[in-house]
């Protein structure tokens, strides 16, 4: 065999299929000899990426042939592709001018049903797709066409045979990509939309490409409507000569009020080229355009990219600041407008709340509350801030009566007197409502270290970590649910001779529920269990060991701990029943665990705390 040379270029495929009528033995590193073309994919013009596409996009099929100056198929040379190097080996050509054909796929063919024929002349069908197919394409084709030669060159050992080969042998698309945006007014209108799809008007392409990378062919006009809801992009044959993409888009949306719109934009697009990507764009003017509503739906919401509280990977020094974490458990839901003007609503909760209104009242605009914002759920824990539109420009907006009224555009301190309310029909918001008598809710570390795997103990205290915290929002929102369900109540009148102080004098019941129901700050902290010790109360100090949190839900003896501290902090020793006694052991921990199903927290698996592997082990 005469010695050969090349120039090359590489890029990354993955199968292959070839057409050639003998291939070489692939079996031995020694058979790699003869012509070697590098191939590379090439990017859409004009697409930024194109060198990461290169990278991450292999080919699924490639077929090849080669074809002679006269265009007819070289026969009798042997020939293979090898996927992993992107390398095409060919042995038996000789003097002459050639053309290496390649016809690659990526994606599944039989889904668009393609047909790859065998083409004995440059000039016959290659590639063919149904002139009925109604559908846009599922797989991405690519063609190339490139000229090489072999020549004789005199050198000191005789005449030998050079092959002359372009530095790059690149494949571009066959196939055009239609991207399909859309441009609003109001953002909310965005994330509020239910379905769009997509209807076409009499629409042709070309269906088939011949070895020399003509197309020709016509499809029926007909295409199937399809959906814009997941996919926006969609791949199609270069239209006709003389047609156009055109048709329909359909964009249905809902609003806060359960009202369903339905718009149509028509749409004309003049050519379709391959290995381009055109983009059709429909302006949607919308009837809430001009709305005030901050209509946060779940994919408003994360859109938004909002934050936690009391999240794994806070930081101490942020839930231990009463100035940022802190709450009164009859107001779990925080709602507020910063000085920046934007809407804040921090929730402590271990659940979600679902259909949520705030309604905002301004007093320069009027005595009525009109409505601001609609979330279809507020997350549990949710820290959510959002820019009001009426910062942007003048809105409208329904008040209660129903009215609709304009506002003009407002300064962020314009709005420091807005009045906040929160409406919902969540029965869990129903619930939380029935707090009337809230206690004020913090953490402390009592010179703990939560970023010690022992917790940093310091005397009965170790460091307490978000996990612990989120269990404590859960314990206080049910226990001031419970001071206030009739029965509660009832259970403490029924055994009212079991209700003593540490005199053993009896306390009547009214005084109970009066030291129960009265406001209270509690700095929360979790107990060391070393030194024998479960729970420490009294005064603003609250604090249980890691078990208890965790099984407040269901275990009697970890509720008796609760009850025995919250009975320090009423201001009992443990010579009264409040502690040690029946008050704590037996009435008030087995209330709890018996009437769990009817708390706003009823259920450990919001949380699953034991699971949690931020938990002290």
């Amino acid at each position: 065999m005469r010695k050969l040379t090349f120039i090359a270029f590489l890029c990354t495929l993955l199968l292959v299929s070839c057409n050639q009528e003998e291939q070489l033995d692939t079996s031995s590193a020694t058979n790699k000899s003869g012509i070697l073309f590098k191939l590379q994919k090439d990017g859409y013009e004009g697409n930024t990426s194109r060198t990461a596409e290169e990278e991450t996009s292999p080919y699924d099929e490639l077929h090849y042939f080669i074809v002679d100056e006269n265009g007819e198929k070289v026969t009798n040379i042997k020939s293979y592709y090898e996927a992993s190097t992107s390398t095409i080996y060919t042995e038996g050509l000789h003097k002459g001018n050639y053309r290496l054909l390649v016809l690659g796929i990526q994606g599944n063919s039989a889904k668009d049903k393609a047909v790859i024929h065998t083409p004995e002349h440059i000039q016959d069908e290659w590639l063919a797709f149904p002139e009925d197919l109604q559908k846009p394409l599922e797989a991405e084709y690519f063609y190339s066409q490139t000229p090489f030669s072999i020549i004789e060159v005199q050198t000191t050992n005789g005449m030998q045979e050079t092959a002359s080969i372009p530095d790059e042998i690149v494949q571009k698309r066959i196939v055009s990509r239609v991207d399909f945006d859309f441009a609003y007014h109001n953002p909310y209108v965005r994330y509020a939309v239910t379905d769009k799809s997509l209807s076409f008007g009499d629409v042709r392409f070309y269906t088939t490409l011949s070895g020399s990378g003509e197309l020709s062919g016509e499809s029926n006009g007909t295409l199937y409507p399809i959906s814009l809801n997941e996919q926006t992009s969609y791949l199609f044959m270069p239209l006709c000569e003389n047609a156009e993409l055109n048709g329909e888009i359909t964009i249905s949306t809902r609003n806060y009020r359960k009202e369903e719109r339905r718009q149509v934009y028509g749409f004309e697009h003049k050519s379709l080229s391959s290995n381009h990507i055109h983009h059709i764009e429909s302006v949607v003017t919308h009837p809430d355009d001009k709305d005030i509503m901050m209509f946060i739906t779940p994919a408003a919401y994360n859109a938004g990219g909002h934050k936690a509280i009391l999240q794994d990977d806070e930081t101490k020094e942020v839930y231990t600041n009463p100035s940022l974490r802190k709450f009164n458990t009859s107001q779990p839901l925080q709602v507020s407008v910063t000085e920046e003007g934007k809407l804040h609503a921090r929730f402590y909760s271990p659940r979600k709340l679902s259909n949520v209104l705030i309604k905002m009242q301004l007093p320069q605009v009027s005595n009525e509350y009109f409505d601001l914002a609609y979330f279809d759920s507020i997350p549990a824990f949710c820290d959510f801030y959002e820019e009001i539109p009426l910062i942007e420009r003048t809105v409208m907006c329904r008040t209660e009566s129903g009215k609709i009224i304009e506002i003009s555009k407002k300064t962020a301190e314009e709005l420091s007197d807005a009045v906040l309310k929160v409406e919902s029909d969540d029965p869990f918001w129903a619930k939380l409502q029935k707090i009337k008598h809230g206690w004020n809710i913090y953490w402390g570390l009592y010179g703990g270290d939560p970023e010690r795997e022992d917790g940093g103990p310091v005397g009965n205290w170790m460091g307490i970590r978000p996990v612990h915290c989120r269990e404590s929002v859960a314990l206080f929102l049910n226990f001031t649910y419970m001071i206030d369900m009739p029965e509660h109540e009832q259970i403490l009148r029924d055994n009212a001779d079991q209700l003593y102080d540490d005199n053993k004098q009896p306390v009547k019941v009214e005084a109970v529920l009066q030291q129960m129901r009265m406001t209270r700050t509690l700095q929360v902290g979790l107990v060391y269990p070393g030194n024998g010790v479960v729970g420490l109360g009294g005064g603003s100090t609250f604090g249980c060991y890691q078990q208890g949190w965790f099984e407040h839900y269901f275990n009697t003896y970890s509720c008796s701990i609760m009850f025995h501290e919250l009975g320090h902090v009423m201001g009992y020793g443990h010579n009264s029943s409040f502690t040690y006694g029946p008050w704590a052991e037996k009435l008030m921990n087995n209330f709890y665990v018996n009437n769990i199903q009817d708390m706003p927290i009823d259920s450990k698996n919001y949380l699953n705390s034991s699971q949690n592997p931020h938990r002290y082990k």
